[in-house]
């Protein structure tokens, strides 16, 4: 900032000198109505005053636009440096994104086998325990029917006992006779009264 500050307060004494400069040549005095014209004279005095006004200027006027110009080359290399460093950094940042992206792809890709995988072998376990119960059941089924088909067996043979004793009583009372009878009820009496 000094450098340009500096050359800013070069060009102000350069534009001062040449506006002094041009005041009193000779081509500001034939301008000023003392000339004729358009004389050869003139004009040569015109092209005395621009080469005093270009070598005054590029005298004052050089070092400040040397400094300035090489400050703005180094301004615009560093700036191109930097866009270039921050492009890089975008480029590896991009690809840094693009890999996670795979990665996260093939890691949803693992993710997916990986359940249907546990699907799989949670079917197949849902399967076998169906099978279990299923046998389970049929064990207990097996178990109940022949517990109900013994104690059927039983309770018909009960009552199957229970007629025969019927039908053996019926029997008995129709060919025993009365005095039969009673000597029967005698002799269990006295069983009865010995014991």
């Amino acid at each position: 900032m000094k450098i340009i500050s500096g050359g800013k307060l070069k060009l102000s004494k350069a534009l001062v000198l040449f506006f002094f400069a041009s005041l009193f040549s000779p081509a500001a005095v034939l301008a000023s109505g003392g000339g004729e014209g358009n004389s050869p004279m003139e004009w040569v005095w015109r092209f005395v005053n621009f080469g005093l006004l270009v070598i005054i200027l590029v005298k004052f006027l050089n070092k400040p636009l040397r400094d300035y110009f090489a400050q703005r080359k180094e301004l615009i290399a560093k700036s191109i440096k930097e866009s270039q460093e921050a492009k890089e950094l975008a480029v590896k940042a991009l690809a840094e994104v693009e890999e996670r992206l795979k990665l996260k792809d093939k890691e949803v890709q693992e993710i997916l086998e990986a359940a249907k995988a546990s699907g799989e072998r949670e079917r197949q376990r849902l399967i076998a325990e169906g099978e279990k119960l299923k046998a389970k059941v049929l064990e207990q089924a097996k178990t109940n029917i022949e517990y109900e088909l013994k104690r059927a067996k039983e309770v018909i043979k009960s009552e199957a006992a229970e007629v025969a004793l019927k039908l053996a009583e019926e029997k008995i009372k129709d060919r025993l006779s009365k005095e039969d009878q009673e000597k029967l009820l005698q002799n269990s009496l006295k069983m009865l009264s010995k014991n």
